[in-house]
């Protein structure tokens, strides 16, 4: 349990599965373990409550690359609570391979990866430089579910 120890250490509270509102279906795994691997679909932000966490809006226009950054982080906390729910221990991941971040963003915004970086360096500082490392994507995008400004999807290695 390493890497909750360094979760409780550092004060961070893994999210409760989302809460969407009653018109919203979700007809998927938020986590598939096929062949040594966990595929997380897309993640958003989340409050510790499961609640779809904000500010909302198009980073660059309605959100700053700092509250962007700071919601990349929550999104790795839902996914990292995601992996946990179907892994049973989070330990169990070896390596993460590849991270898709994604990016509300105004059409002249360009600081993608800057927002992303919250995902990264939350993962990098739980896992070390060795297993945490990943390929990465960051792009721009012209609306992302429920207004939020980021979603993440991701696959990581696991025992």
């Amino acid at each position: 349990m390493e890497i909750e120890t360094k979760l409780q250490a550092m004060g961070l509270e893994l999210p409760p599965p989302i809460k969407v509102p009653p018109d919203v279906k979700l007809p998927f795994s938020f986590v598939r373990i096929h062949d040594g691997f966990a595929y997380a679909s897309g993640h958003g932000p989340q409050n510790t409550d499961g609640t779809v966490a904000g500010p909302f809006g198009k980073v660059g226009q309605d959100v700053t690359v700092v509250q962007g950054y700071e919601s990349a982080k929550l999104v790795a906390l839902s996914m990292l609570g995601s992996l946990k729910r179907e892994l049973g221990d989070l330990d169990r991941i070896v390596a993460w391979t590849r991270v898709f971040g994604m990016v509300n963003c105004a059409p002249d915004f360009t600081k993608q990866p800057a927002v992303i970086n919250g995902f990264s360096d939350l993962i990098l500082e739980l896992y070390g430089d060795e297993q945490g490392a990943h390929a990465r994507s960051a792009v721009g995008m012209s609306s992302l579910p429920f207004n939020i400004p980021v979603e993440i999807e991701a696959t990581v290695a696991i025992l």
